[in-house]
């Protein structure tokens, strides 16, 4: 076959640095669409970005890019892009989680994104993801996840 042609979907999830509440409402969106530029500047495609004001989901189809050049890439270009919009402490955690998914649950997961803040009504950043990791049979050290 003379072309190579790849879909890989992936649930990535990071939060802020010690889960700082610095991603207002007033920014969210124009965060959220420059990573969507950072994720297609990859050769990626970004089906879904959401979170919540200390942490953020995405749902990409990677293409042929590897995912941690992808997140470090997403983590570096936006948290100096936030710098410039004024927010001077940004940082995002050094650590991720990117889990992934099959063409059958794109819908679902995108659903699961879109209502974050109604997720988090009741439960932490720490809690989802504890329990993403159970979903996803991911073993974690909790000693090496929260910083």
């Amino acid at each position: 076959m003379p072309q190579s042609l790849v879909k890989i979907i992936v649930h990535i999830v990071f939060s802020t640095k010690n889960r700082v509440d610095l991603i207002r409402p007033e920014i969210e969106k124009e965060l959220y669409a420059y990573i969507h530029g950072i994720v297609e500047n990859n050769g990626s495609r970004l089906i879904v970005a959401n979170g919540t004001t200390n942490h953020s989901h995405l749902l990409t189809s990677l293409g042929r890019t590897d995912v941690s050049q992808l997140i470090g890439d997403v983590k570096r270009s936006s948290s100096l892009w936030m710098k410039k919009k004024g927010v001077s402490d940004f940082y995002w955690q050094r650590g991720y989680g990117a889990f992934s998914i099959g063409q059958s649950q794109v819908a679902t997961v995108s659903e699961y994104i879109r209502n974050q803040k109604i997720h988090h009504a009741g439960q932490t950043y720490e809690d989802e993801f504890r329990g993403l990791c159970r979903k996803y049979a991911v073993e974690i050290d909790e000693r090496y996840c929260w910083d």
